[in-house]
């Protein structure tokens, strides 16, 4: 998808969203420092994973994503999130289509360590 990401763009979640026929799909919106501000588009089940060195935030914009995190699931509506710290395995899944900002180091593998 050719839209604008990076410094100095307007970058318009609403036209990802728009453009975007997968049901799982992650685009890195810009680099902030030593990180990355990504979107997701998620509708189904992703696997089971961890990151070693990075952490992980989730935040909601639309949807319900449901995060699995060791011993515990957390459903998260618009407007909440949750940071996965690093080295625990967690997996997302979401039964609606469900658009969220991930925050993450630049280094991290989106699939997981």
């Amino acid at each position: 998808m050719d839209l604008p990401s990076g410094h100095s763009v307007v970058i318009d979640v609403n036209e990802y969203v728009r453009l975007t026929p997968e049901k799982w799909i992650n685009y890195t919106l810009t680099p902030v420092n030593d990180c990355l501000l990504r979107l997701g588009i998620f509708e189904g089940e992703f696997h089971w994973h961890h990151h070693d060195d990075e952490d992980e935030v989730f935040f909601v914009l639309s949807g319900e994503l449901i995060l699995d995190v060791e011993d515990e699931s957390f459903r998260l509506g618009p407007n909440q999130g949750y940071t996965v710290p690093r080295g625990v395995e967690h997996r997302t899944r979401a039964e609606v289509k469900t658009v969220c900002l991930m925050i993450e180091g630049n280094t991290v593998d989106p699939k997981g360590d």
